[in-house]
């Protein structure tokens, strides 16, 4: 059977902006689609300007599944999650073919921007 997707996502554009007071926080999420029969394993590098890149990794995405996970999530992105307001890029590795989507709502004024991109995926 043919897997989908690509083995290695990029995302050069990261920058988590505040929560916000409004009633949508403001956030930022990586949304991995897994369509096939195999679990996928991920690791995520997040790269800086001025600093050594994080990296977290033991994030399993099951066969035929889909996560949304938030970037101020601890227990998908560790030591990154301290990167509030910090612009950087972001790797995202898998040992399976997988589909990699990067979204961000900005709260901060009252005409919301939300936008989402698909990455630029390699086979490996």
């Amino acid at each position: 059977m043919k897997d989908y997707g690509k083995k290695v996502w990029f995302f050069p554009d990261g920058d988590r902006p505040p929560f916000g007071d409004s009633e949508l926080k403001g956030h930022e999420s990586v949304v991995v689609l897994n369509p096939n029969d195999r679990d996928a394993h991920i690791r995520v590098v997040f790269y800086y300007e001025d600093a050594d890149p994080d990296t977290a990794e033991g994030i399993t995405i099951g066969a035929n599944r889909v996560r949304c996970m938030k970037t101020h999530e601890e227990q998908y992105f560790g030591a990154h999650t301290q990167s509030l307001g910090r612009q950087y890029a972001m790797k995202v590795e898998s040992d399976v073919p997988v589909i990699v989507q990067y979204g961000r709502l900005d709260a901060r004024q009252t005409n919301l921007a939300y936008y989402t991109v698909m990455g630029y995926g390699f086979e490996d």
